[in-house]
């Protein structure tokens, strides 16, 4: 059980990450490179249970628009 939830808050803890060096990008290029990653990883925390899958559909969209307006 301790070691689930240490490996959740880990997978966790390294998207949220991930989606905030993302909105610091200002380079269209780099933004669209991590994109995909970003959304997979997303994907699968949502698949998972980790984070709800509406939670993950709101922040795939604002970041897609974020990486748009560059």
């Amino acid at each position: 059980m301790q070691a689930r939830r240490l490996q959740n808050r880990y997978y966790h803890k390294t998207a949220r990450n991930a989606v905030k060096a993302l909105r610091n990008t200002t380079d269209k290029e780099a933004a669209e490179a991590l994109m995909p990653k970003v959304s997979a990883m997303l994907d699968k925390l949502a698949k998972k249970n980790i984070i709800h899958k509406n939670k993950a559909g709101n922040l795939k969209s604002s970041l897609q628009k974020h990486t748009n307006a560059l």
